[in-house]
């Protein structure tokens, strides 16, 4: 039976998972927890990376290096960068971008990486149909959207920067470790997705809205993903 391995970024949304799993077993691994068992029948590895990019990238490396996944599906929060995409609406990467990755001084564009063949990393498609099937089914009313997530280890509040990413990337929301996971699971060919629920704005509000909101976003996470493994 397929493997399937979660990363969410926060502990509130791998606390919920686990409490879902029969009989979880806890591996110990790079510094992190990770939980095996199943969840609808369906074998999983759950765990939370922290955040940012540097501990979404080895807590990806572990998954697949020790569990060995057949898929990984990042769970999380994210700054809403579409006036469209409101609290609550969850958007689905179909691709992710590090958009703090800055070599301009040597004549790239932002985001692209030196010396390497992806700056862009690419969403399964099966994975993308299944997520999207599966907010359907959750029965969810929110907004719905696919589009680029982009990342960085920064916190987005300003509509300056929050601009910026918009005309810079085309980027659909804002987080800290969608782009570093999917550029782990492309380099070790594993299929991957990224999900968030929106938190907040991603603008001068976001000291407001994200205490607020943040629970409400992970609850229909967890919603969702719960469908998702279903159908895995």
């Amino acid at each position: 039976m397929s493997l399937l391995g979660i990363i969410g970024a926060m502990e509130e949304e791998v606390i919920k998972l686990k409490e879902m799993m029969t009989e979880p077993e806890l591996i110990k691994k790079s510094g992190m927890d990770f939980y095996k068992g199943t969840i609808e029948g369906k074998n999983v590895v759950v765990v939370k990376c922290g955040v940012g990019k540097v501990n979404a990238a080895m807590c990806t490396q572990t998954m697949i290096d020790v569990f060995n996944v057949d898929s990984i599906i990042n769970t999380g929060i994210a700054g809403s960068l579409n006036a469209d995409i409101n609290i609550g609406d969850i958007v689905f990467a179909c691709d992710a971008v590090e958009h703090d990755m800055d070599v301009a001084a040597l004549g790239y564009e932002p985001g692209i990486i030196p010396d390497t063949e992806m700056s862009v990393f690419k969403s399964d498609e099966h994975l993308l149909d299944i997520a999207k099937n599966a907010v359907k089914n959750c029965g969810l009313t929110v907004g719905v959207f696919t589009g680029r997530v982009v990342s960085g280890d920064q916190f987005i509040s300003s509509k300056e920067k929050k601009e910026w990413l918009v005309n810079q990337f085309g980027g659909l929301c804002a987080e800290m470790e969608g782009a570093s996971i999917g550029h782990v699971a492309c380099l070790n060919r594993v299929p991957f997705l990224v999900c968030r629920a929106i938190s907040d704005k991603a603008d001068d509000t976001a000291d407001m809205d994200y205490p607020t909101f943040a629970a409400m976003a992970i609850d229909n996470s967890i919603k969702m993903m719960t469908e998702i493994i279903k159908s895995f």
